[in-house]
């Protein structure tokens, strides 16, 4: 203090004006960092405060709410703007495993509870049922009374155990009554749910039995069956036909490789029927077919109600 009188009287204006503005500085800094609150935030949080804000100021404005100044909304972050969004929470259904902050905010919960459910998401966490929700961080035990009736769990998350036993279940249950003896099936009008009831047939001949009969066209003869190899002949007695309606083909206007998809046209009695037509003009009856060689009585019969001309 005593240098300072060493000074001339303009260096001790100008030092006592710089001490001045120093001390307003000072004091802007000091009342004006109470009044904004500004707090220092690692990245992460700042990104998923600022992606939280984006939905807070656009749910709180959609509600007719204006904000007067710039520090109100992080001055009730926790506080007032949360007390708001429980009394006008609207819970509906909602799957913790998917469900955006817009979600989770209607339903009641407050937004650092919203950022524990997406940093326990983003961890790799995952709600398989709804008691899993009550071990987030923060969730209350009212809350989750409140909410639980509201959880649903996406199929996806459920625990693969789960299915495995419910496929048990309904394959005991609803395993399919057998026939009894004098008991009939119309083949040709059969779905699989009444093929199984067939004894000695399952899923897979049931299966089998519709993909045959939908590659000939619709079965002409329950003996038919026995062209699959290995079925069971004791099933034989529980089928019969009932007015048989098969779907033709046109021998005259297939390709070589369409006239082969039939059961009971081979390759070589494609190209035959295609040469016959190429040399000598369309076919116009069964009796044609007979002069090929590749064409034996057997075949030209079991082919006979599938051929048009």
């Amino acid at each position: 203090m005593s240098n300072f009188l060493y000074f001339n009287k303009s260096d001790r204006k100008v030092l006592l004006l710089l001490l001045l503005m120093a001390t307003i500085a000072i004091l802007v800094l000091f009342f004006g960092g109470r009044n904004g609150e500004m707090t220092v935030l690692s990245h992460e949080d700042s990104m998923e405060i600022a992606q939280e804000d984006s939905f807070q100021r656009g749910t709180y404005q959609s509600r007719g709410h204006k904000y007067h100044q710039k520090g109100y909304y992080r001055n009730n972050y926790y506080g007032s703007y949360y007390q708001g969004t429980q009394q006008q929470a609207q819970p509906v259904a909602f799957d913790p495993n998917t469900a955006d902050s817009t979600t989770l905010l209607r339903i009641g919960l407050s937004p650092w509870q919203v950022r524990n459910i997406y940093r326990y998401r983003g961890k790799g966490g995952r709600f398989h049922k709804p008691e899993d929700f009550a071990k987030i961080y923060g969730v209350t035990k009212e809350q989750y009374d409140h909410l639980k009736p509201f959880i649903r769990i996406s199929a996806d998350y459920l625990p693969a155990a789960d299915f495995v036993k419910n496929e048990n279940h309904r394959d005991t249950v609803r395993y399919p009554v057998k026939l009894l003896p004098n008991e009939f099936i119309v083949l040709n009008k059969a779905d699989t749910t009444q093929l199984k009831k067939v004894p000695g047939i399952g899923s897979g001949w049931a299966r089998r039995i519709m993909s045959y009969g939908e590659r000939l066209g619709g079965y002409v003869d329950v003996m038919q069956l026995t062209e699959m190899d290995g079925f069971p002949p004791e099933a034989l007695e529980f089928f019969i036909i009932e007015d048989p309606q098969p779907r033709k083909i046109n021998v005259n206007q297939l390709t070589i490789n369409q006239l082969r998809r039939h059961p009971y046209i081979n390759f070589y009695q494609a190209r035959a029927i295609n040469d016959y037509r190429r040399l000598k003009g369309d076919l116009h009856s069964l009796d044609q077919l007979k002069l090929l060689k590749d064409f034996p009585p057997e075949a030209i019969e079991r082919l006979a109600p599938y051929v048009a001309f």
